[in-house]
């Protein structure tokens, strides 16, 4: 057991014989601040992601990721490219530099397939993360940490029916992300009306907000509009306000923006896939592999949603968006 672990414990068995748990558990909190519950060794892990540039999603996965390695003693490495081969070389970069863990999304998994099997073949365990779940297995990895993205899709389709909505956009903001797809693939399965696919660029907000614009514009008929990312609900909010539509905007993943627009009405509901925990677990599973050969899942993907959040759940989760954790 860690000296910093010891102390963490005593501070709680102290604090429970005198002033109660909820004191002491903030007091072992701040003792062990700053540093880590464990005495293994300074392992290294690297997460390489498809993020795009200024992705808030992804700054939430860090957070966990970063919370998590401080606990393990980990230096945690991390990169990210929304263009698969750069995303590959980041990979090949991270297998350089004989890293002792690897986290990886594959959004695009045919750019990612041949570099993630050399880091399995140099002897690196590998956890996939957020995108697929569908090839980790296959590709050599130990388990998926994320949400099984079509299922995801399916409880929105479900939800857009409680809903009573008829005719919805479903809007893609990253061309030959196999995930995305999956999302709007499974809405399309369940929901009872029609659902049509709008493709946009996702890294040109003002692009983002002038094509649904110009979509709600020319069909007045469309009574939701679905985004797949927590960033782009905001510039379809402004699109319906330009268009004079009257959709029901709705998206996937949380932050405090979207929390906001659920409580003042903005925003119909929101579909949680808990960024937070799958950096988290990934940091953290990886060093139970390194420590204890632990592998959690049992082969099958470990979920972390889908979770649908309407007005009812904002007030309870805005400290935790606002904090950047949901």
């Amino acid at each position: 057991m860690g000296a910093v672990l010891a102390a963490v414990l005593a501070a709680s068995l102290a604090g429970c014989s005198s002033t109660g748990g909820k004191r002491a558990e903030e007091r072992a909190a701040q003792a062990a601040e700053g540093r880590s519950a464990v005495n293994t060794p300074r392992w290294t892990f690297a997460m390489v992601t498809h993020s795009g540039d200024g992705d808030t999603f992804w700054d939430i996965v860090q957070k966990g990721a970063k919370q998590a390695a401080q606990k393990d003693n980990i230096n945690f490495l991390y990169s990210h490219s929304d263009e698969g081969q750069q995303q590959a070389e980041l990979v090949q970069t991270a297998i350089d530099k004989k890293v002792d863990g690897l986290i990886v999304s594959l959004a695009k998994p045919d750019s990612m397939k041949t570099v993630v099997a050399k880091a399995v073949k140099a002897g690196i365990p590998v956890i996939t993360v957020n995108s697929g779940s569908a090839e980790s297995k296959a590709f050599g990895a130990l388990t998926h940490i994320g949400q099984d993205e079509s299922i995801a899709g399916e409880a929105v389709g479900d939800e857009l029916n409680e809903r009573k909505r008829k005719k919805v956009l479903c809007v893609l903001h990253e061309q030959g992300n196999v995930g995305h797809e999956q999302r709007c693939a499974g809405a399309k399965k369940t929901f009872d009306g029609t659902m049509q696919n709008l493709y946009v660029d996702g890294t040109n907000m003002p692009d983002v907000q002038a094509s649904i614009e110009a979509k709600l514009d020319s069909d007045q008929d469309i009574d939701a509009v679905v985004t797949l990312g927590a960033p782009f609900a905001a510039a379809a909010v402004k699109a319906k306000q330009t268009a004079g539509s009257k959709a029901e905007i709705d998206t996937f993943d949380l932050n405090a923006s979207v929390a906001t627009g659920l409580q003042n009405k903005t925003l119909g509901f929101a579909v949680d896939q808990q960024p937070y925990l799958q950096g988290y677990e990934a940091v953290d599973l990886l060093w139970l592999y390194r420590y204890n050969q632990n592998v959690l899942g049992g082969g099958l993907p470990v979920l972390t949603g889908p979770q649908v959040i309407t007005r009812d759940d904002a007030d309870a989760l805005a400290e935790y968006t606002n904090r950047g954790t949901r």
